[in-house]
């Protein structure tokens, strides 16, 4: 399994592109000076993965409009995922690329491939613009994703990465926040038993 604050393992694939309706090559490295968002899924035309892609479409603009892609990934071929964009009623209005992984290099780099079953594991990861791992979860299969929590961490991180650290002086942002910057300035040794 990656670790937060590793680099990203690069890959090349096949994916399906849906708001052009074209299939083509893609590579994590393409996206390099981006955030980027890989929603692992288990399988096309399954029940939760098809909520996942719906929620995170729902959030897509809002990636976007931060220098965010969305890449979904699982074992399926971009023949599945296209014939998936065009067939289920959740999956008709994702616009973001859907990436190839049938040989499950991509989930075995990851640490997402659940090697009992062949599938890829329900499974987010935020990567920074410099390709470091800023964020990993892994879910139950039967357990769809919270794209509000994830966006929320993602903007989050966004701050914290366009602010970063000293030695003596950092912002941190507390439990429970969502959208906005809220944060904390620590100063050592000053902040020391004050929170």
């Amino acid at each position: 399994m990656i670790e937060v604050g590793s680099p990203a393992p690069d890959f090349t694939a096949n994916a399906y592109f849906p708001a052009e309706n074209r299939v083509g090559k893609l590579s994590l490295h393409d996206f390099k000076g981006k955030w980027v968002v890989l929603t692992f899924h288990p399988g096309d035309f399954t029940f939760v993965c098809a909520t996942d892609l719906e929620a995170f479409q729902a959030y897509y603009d809002k990636f976007k409009a931060n220098n965010a892609e969305v890449l979904a990934i699982s074992t399926d071929s971009v023949y599945s995922h296209k014939v998936w964009v065009e067939t289920s009623p959740r999956v008709k209005g994702v616009k973001f690329p859907l990436v190839e992984d049938i040989n499950k290099q991509i989930s075995t780099a990851y640490g997402f491939l659940n090697t009992a079953t062949g599938m890829t594991r329900r499974g987010t990861v935020i990567i920074d613009p410099d390709g470091i791992v800023q964020y990993i979860s892994v879910f139950n299969d039967r357990l769809g994703k919270d794209v509000p929590h994830i966006y929320n961490a993602f903007i989050n991180l966004k701050y914290l990465y366009e602010h970063p650290p000293t030695p003596t002086e950092f912002d941190i942002v507390s439990a429970n926040k969502g959208e906005g910057h809220q944060v904390l300035h620590i100063r050592i040794p000053d902040s020391i038993g004050k929170l």
